[in-house]
């Protein structure tokens, strides 16, 4: 099986180095090269077309969110991870809109990285369960806005939502919510109808797209 070809981009050297060693444990996933900056990041992505880049939004000489214009336009078929500190709507939308494909905070696990980088590669989306919760909310409410009023989505189907966008299933959704799984089933049901949703990355690639 060809393995995931990965770009590190963060100007902490020991952050890089970590990454680099960890991600190393999977023989699936190939660290393909380095970059401390935007300039160099870029450089990197145009010469060794990696499968996933691993941004962070605070880089220095060119800034993030300029890297992930950039990457969308001239090589739209890597794929963005963003790893980073910052986790309010004002770094996160931006960031979204601007092409990334997965967002997580630095706090994130090892294993959380290397699984989100298999799920970029498999042309998949993926957020960190507190980002999620805002932004499917936020997509919610751009949908409320847009549709008409008997497609508008009651507030328990709102709560279902933001719960499977958590990656909760039937049993921790019920249990979270006070009501049985067959309600659950319902609901979620109810939400495939409306929005087209079937699993956690199609309701992540739906918010997206809001």
């Amino acid at each position: 099986m060809k393995a995931i070809r990965v770009l590190l981009a963060d100007d902490h050297t020991v952050l890089r180095d970590s990454l680099r060693a960890f991600l190393g444990m999977y023989p699936d996933i190939q660290v393909v090269g380095e970059a401390s900056d935007g300039v160099e990041t870029l450089a990197q992505a145009l010469t060794l077309k990696p499968d996933v880049l691993l941004l962070d939004m605070a880089m220095p000489n060119l800034g993030g969110l300029e890297v992930l214009r950039r990457i969308a336009k001239e090589q739209p078929e890597c794929k963005v991870l963003v790893l980073t500190q910052h986790d309010s709507p004002q770094y996160v939308l931006p960031a979204l809109q601007s092409g990334a494909k997965g967002y997580l905070l630095k706090k994130s696990g090892g294993s959380e990285v290397a699984q989100a980088v298999r799920a970029l590669a498999r042309g998949e989306s993926v957020l960190h369960p507190a980002i999620a919760r805002f932004v499917i909310d936020a997509a919610v409410q751009g949908n409320a806005q847009s549709e008409s009023a008997s497609d508008h989505l009651t507030e328990r189907e709102r709560e279902v939502l933001v719960l499977i966008g958590e990656g909760k299933t039937n049993a921790e959704i019920a249990k979270s919510l006070g009501i049985s799984q067959k309600t659950v089933d319902k609901h979620r049901g109810n939400l495939m109808q409306k929005l087209g949703v079937t699993s956690r990355a199609g309701l992540i690639r739906y918010a997206l797209d809001k």
